[in-house]
């Protein structure tokens, strides 16, 4: 399977202000981009783009004329202004690009591919098995993604099908280039040959239980799976794909798809399907660790000398857990994840603690009140009784993985967030 040419990632200047410096000018794109992004398909002038950036007109209009020439950015029609000739307005061109998201779970594969705004297109999932074997499972992968590539280049032919129709039909009732058309409509045009420009495929991230190394996409001793210890995941991926591949822990991939969906502060996403996980957003940004370790928080102790875990060590809230799910006493494993989210909001005062993932979404409510019972509880206890730290589903999550569009989704804004400027990912 062979890659298609992607968009350069920003860079990691992490303000809101641009730069006038050609060495700079992708953190700058980047700018614009993510506020060609944010107006949705209303699109925004020349002027106000310069104005949120602080960057000069001349700069702007550089930039813009490069990401239309890209076909990234396009002409969304003209809007009355205060004073002069209307104002050209611009928008982002979802369909100029594409990312894959992969979940790997122990028991499942889930595929999506997701558009430049993160709108997922396409969706793909079956059976699993982690401990087949990397072969098997590299395997599955790369089918699953070359299908989820190929249905997507379809539905590209197909809407470029039905522009031409369109413009045939414009043109034999004699009418000129409709101006403005809705979100997504116009034909994408690159480098001035008037030529359909095939979407771009940034890459495929690609989310699963950790520990894991983040930086290098290095597996770890997966729980229940050691023959995955010191697996070079990413690398084997890109080599078989033909494109980037970014490598993230299951639950760090929701919580990012949380925070680019609008979580603001500080909080902590539980995942509890599989295995039991957290993915930590710490002031805006995942945090991940000084080694891309942080979140194995399904293996804190929480009981010494309790029953084993298959990590090796005994008295696990995930085997806690896990143990009460199985014998129906989903009551008990509410208290038991609730002691442990206490002790995580406690050592870092985060601002909500927010549920996901199969265990929980099958059976929301109890979930919900019994770890937020233990919260309050604990908030009574240090005399602050109206600080507990809530306590909630996450947003979405209707397919048992959690976040707002689920851990696949979140793997594909690994591959998205660096071309609007995000630097957490």
């Amino acid at each position: 399977m062979r890659g298609v040419g992607g968009v350069t990632g920003a860079g990691t200047t992490g303000g809101a202000v641009g730069a006038n410096l050609l060495a700079v000018r992708s953190h700058n794109a980047a700018l614009v981009l993510d506020l060609l992004r944010t107006a949705g398909p209303d699109g925004i002038s020349r002027l106000e783009l310069a104005e949120r950036t602080g960057l000069t007109p001349q700069a702007v209009s550089k930039i813009t004329a490069r990401l239309r020439e890209e076909g990234l950015a396009a002409e969304a029609g003209r809007r009355a202004s205060t004073g002069g000739k209307p104002r050209t307005v611009l928008r982002l061109v979802p369909a100029a690009a594409h990312a894959v998201g992969v979940h790997l779970d122990r028991d499942e594969l889930r595929i999506v591919l997701t558009d430049l705004d993160g709108s997922v297109v396409g969706e793909r999932r079956g059976p699993l098995d982690l401990g087949a074997g990397a072969e098997a499972v590299l395997g599955a992968v790369e089918r699953g993604v070359g299908a989820m590539v190929r249905q997507g280049q379809e539905r590209q032919r197909e809407q470029e099908r039905e522009r031409e129709r369109e413009r045939e039909q414009e043109q034999g009732q004699g009418q000129g280039p409709v101006r403005g058309r809705g979100h997504g409509q116009e034909p994408v045009h690159g480098h001035g040959h008037g030529q359909a420009q095939a979407s771009r495929l940034l890459g495929v991230g690609v989310a699963l239980p950790g520990p894991l190394d983040h930086t290098h996409g290095v597996l770890h001793r997966v729980t229940g799976f050691p023959e995955w210890d010191g697996f070079p995941l990413r690398d084997a991926l890109a080599r078989r794909l033909g494109v980037p591949v970014v490598v993230d822990k299951d639950t760090n991939a929701a919580a990012l798809g949380l925070a680019v969906a609008g979580e603001r502060g500080s909080f902590a996403y539980l995942h509890l399907g599989t295995g039991l996980g957290a993915g930590l957003v710490i002031d805006g940004r995942v945090h991940r660790g000084a080694r891309t370790g942080a979140g194995e928080f399904g293996h804190q102790v929480i009981q010494l000398d309790g029953p084993p875990c298959p990590c090796g060590d005994r008295g696990c809230v995930e085997a806690l857990c896990l143990a009460a799910i199985d014998r129906g006493d989903v009551a008990e494993a509410a208290r038991v994840l609730g002691a442990a989210a206490a002790n995580l909001a406690g050592l870092l005062d985060i601002d909500q603690v927010l549920l996901g993932g199969r265990a929980i979404t099958a059976t929301p409510d109890p979930f919900v009140a019994g770890v937020a019972a233990v919260l309050a509880a604990r908030a009574a206890r240090e005399g602050s009784p109206d600080l507990a730290v809530p306590v909630r589903l996450a947003p979405g999550g209707s397919d048992g993985s959690g976040g707002p569009a689920g851990v696949a989704e979140g793997a594909a804004h690994l591959l998205l967030g660096p071309v609007f400027g995000r630097t957490d990912v």
